[in-house]
């Protein structure tokens, strides 16, 4: 069952630097610069990327590098290289944020003592961070291409209450892992005049409506949790390495996986939502009479839960990440059944799960109990993030020999 748990610490481990500094790029990321949540994944996954490379080399290159392995003796600092590495690339993703980010890094040299274990450190690290500002470089971000729009059943436009249109660059991004970011393709939204398509379209209007009253309580604090733009997800990231003992070398690995397979599915997702630029319920329900459907009725007034986000619908970007992320979870830990929470500002509640799979299930409900979805697309948009998981763990991160 998900329920209340006590609020999970989301501070971080002072004895894993890494955790630290993964806390202070949420800082950056979200609390200061407040991106979005396709331009946070790139952003974590370079932090994350070059942290790993760093912590890796030092420790003698046990794994496959993601871009480098600087050459390292084994005696580096290591709180130095992790410090380095991730101030360097959050000082060139932030500009506007240099002089609080120096203050933060150089408060963290001053804990380590001077020497040379603390210079090659800082070279390790240094280089680790020049590595993958140099591979990002160009890389198709933030670009000005548009959605597709259009005005018949189907055809995504953009929607209400800010008529947005906003992230088509994502799915044009050069991915981290993937080798282009159509690598993998999503089988599309049922037929408009199907009975699978009724089942969503009736589905989504009953549960996900504002005004809803066979909703419940838990559904709604959990679209709500879901949904919050803080992602409770990186809470919870930084908790399994605390509650599962991960040393520094494991925390760094895990979040790289993590943050670069969760970033690459939102690339392989983007891209397919250009593919299908699928209408949203939001315009789908009050447009029914003309989906020529008959198990279909219009509500010209029917509005959602939650604000739906400014793309096309089909599949499921959270849905992507969270599929990804899970299937991730489980892989490295080797084991669906681990307990983990999360607290969200946003509802105001804290949820317990009991495994990852368990996670997933409640995210693919959720995102139709908040209204802004098709299960069809939160369904296909999982598998397409695992699809992406498995690809990574097969090609990327590997012990070496």
């Amino acid at each position: 069952m998900v329920g209340p748990a006590p609020a999970a610490a989301s501070g971080a481990d002072p004895a894993n630097p890494v955790v630290t500094w993964d806390l202070n790029a949420q800082t950056a990321i979200w609390d200061i610069a407040a991106q979005q949540p396709n331009e946070q994944v790139r952003s974590f996954a370079m932090v994350n990327g070059a942290v790993y490379d760093a912590v890796n080399a030092i420790a003698g290159t046990p794994y496959e590098p993601y871009l480098v392995a600087p050459a390292a003796g084994g005696t580096e600092s290591v709180d130095a290289a992790v410090a380095t590495a991730a101030h360097g690339v959050l000082a060139s993703l932030f500009p506007a944020q240099q002089s609080r980010l120096a203050a933060q890094y150089d408060a963290a040299l001053a804990a380590i003592p001077d020497g040379r274990s603390k210079q090659g450190g800082i070279r390790v690290g240094s280089r680790a961070a020049a590595a993958m500002l140099a591979a990002r470089q160009d890389d198709g971000a933030f670009g000005d291409q548009q959605w597709a729009t259009g005005t018949q059943a189907g055809q995504w436009r953009p929607t209400p209450p800010l008529f947005l249109s906003q992230g088509a660059w994502t799915g044009h991004m050069r991915p981290f892992l993937l080798h282009r970011a159509s690598a993998f393709r999503t089988p599309g939204p049922p037929a408009l005049t199907s009975a699978a398509y009724a089942r969503d379209l009736n589905e989504v209007k009953q549960v996900g409506s504002a005004t809803s009253t066979v909703r419940t309580q838990d559904q709604t604090e959990a679209a709500l949790w879901w949904h919050d733009r803080r992602s409770v997800n990186w809470e919870i990231k930084r908790q399994l390495a605390t509650s599962q003992r991960l040393d520094v070398l494991q925390t760094a690995r895990f979040f790289a996986m993590t943050d670069l397979v969760v970033a690459d599915s939102g690339v392989a997702c983007f891209s397919q939502k250009d593919v299908w630029s699928y209408w949203r319920p939001v315009t789908a329900i009050p447009l029914a009479d003309t989906d020529g459907n008959p198990r279909t009725t219009a509500d010209p007034g029917w509005t959602s839960l939650l604000v739906t986000p400014p793309f096309p619908e089909y599949p499921s970007g959270h849905a992507c990440g969270t599929g990804a992320r899970m299937s991730l979870y489980r892989y490295f830990f080797g084991r669906d059944d681990v307990t983990f929470s999360g607290h969200s500002a946003d509802s105001g509640t804290t949820r317990r799960f009991t495994s990852f799979s368990q996670a997933l299930t409640e995210l693919i409900g959720a995102r139709v109990w908040g209204g802004v979805h098709f299960r069809t697309a939160d369904v296909d948009g999982a598998k397409l993030g695992e699809d992406v998981f498995r690809y990574a763990v097969r090609h990327h991160f590997r012990p070496r020999p």
